[in-house]
């Protein structure tokens, strides 16, 4: 693509000529000829103002029509913040962008063959099985998978750094003295979108991270606990079943706010003072972690900055990107007064 600068050595002119010529500045002296000069070598080396090729960039986006594919469904977007954070940041980036959201499929397959297919891009939210995505639109480079449970390394894809985060918490942790430091996780599934009910279970994120810093640091406490919903009700039962193993732990790491909300309910029953007696620790910092009692330690995840990075790397797709990226979107450790250091009072 030919340069300001290119023109003006073949002109032989100054670059700000050349840039006052082709925008037209009123204020320019110069004659008639030098701007014909510069006019008729911009056009024989297809040169474009970068404002002209942002006005096609804009028409192009303005055009395009792009979908969101959830697995879940419109009551379950409706009721877990998570989702709804990626979708409120997938709606702001669009509306910055000039983009539209054509299409909202939610889990079918037959739904997803049928409305994908005019689509200029994708947007897929949540684990669901790559094949069948793109067996509904195969396009991969016009697909951005975000928070999907497994590693894929051949398309686009945005998730949170779990692994940092997870990380974080049990050096927290470490440095406070705890050795037995136990895990309450939700199981994680991919859903298919041609058989819905078979759900296959994957090791989660966070329970990957949580062993890799067990194993770190050489404790020979196993703790886990696993919940299937992800709920304040979960995290009270796995709560429970973990106070009837005959070796307590000192601190908890729970995958969900939720879950920890749970997890605290079930220790005030047990009368089992925290962080005097267990540490907690919670992930996604949701508004209620701030007013329980004792205030939860949390891990805040930067949910809505996940929609609106999946619409940026769409657009950069659109616009000729070739290779995959794979992005991970850092989180920050929130600490209240849920924890407390071995020995103190």
């Amino acid at each position: 693509m030919a340069t300001i600068r290119e023109i003006a050595e073949l002109a032989q002119v100054s670059t700000a000529t050349v840039s006052r010529v082709l925008n037209n500045d009123p204020t320019l002296s110069t004659s008639a000829e030098t701007k014909e000069r510069v006019f008729a070598i911009a056009e024989q080396l297809g040169y474009k103002p970068q404002r002209l090729r942002r006005q096609k960039q804009e028409m192009q986006r303005a055009a395009a029509d792009i979908g969101l594919l959830f697995w879940a469904t419109a009551d379950e977007e409706n009721n877990d913040p998570y989702f709804k954070a990626v979708r409120r940041g997938i709606e702001v980036q669009c509306e910055v962008l000039g983009l539209t959201i054509g299409k909202v499929i939610r889990g079918d397959h037959f739904a997803a063959i049928a409305e994908a297919a005019s689509l200029d891009g994708l947007l897929v939210v949540g684990s669901i099985e790559a094949s069948d995505v793109l067996e509904a639109y195969p396009h991969p480079d016009r697909v951005v998978f975000v928070n999907n449970g497994e590693d894929m390394h051949d398309y686009d894809t945005v998730h949170l750094n779990f692994e940092g985060a997870i990380q974080s918490a049990y050096e927290h942790l470490v440095q406070l003295g705890h050795e037995r430091i136990a895990f309450i996780g939700g199981i994680d599934r991919i859903r298919s979108l041609r058989q819905p009910e078979q759900l296959r279970q994957i090791e989660e994120y966070r329970y990957r991270a949580y062993e890799r810093m067990r194993n770190k640091h050489g404790h020979s406490f196993e703790g886990v606990e696993w919940v299937d919903d992800w709920s304040s009700q979960g995290g009270y039962e796995a709560m429970k079943r973990m106070l009837t193993r005959s070796i307590q732990p000192t601190a908890c790491i729970v995958a969900s706010d939720h879950m920890a909300v749970g997890a605290l309910r079930a220790l005030h029953e047990a009368d089992i003072s925290v962080p005097a007696q267990m540490s907690i620790i919670g992930f996604n910092d949701i508004e209620l972690a701030a007013f329980v009692m004792p205030p939860l330690t949390t891990i805040h995840a930067y949910t809505e900055l996940l929609g609106k990075t999946a619409v940026d790397m769409l657009v950069e797709r659109l616009e000729g990107r070739e290779a995959p990226k794979q992005v991970k979107i850092g989180t920050t450790f929130v600490e209240r007064e849920s924890c407390h250091a071995i020995g103190m009072e």
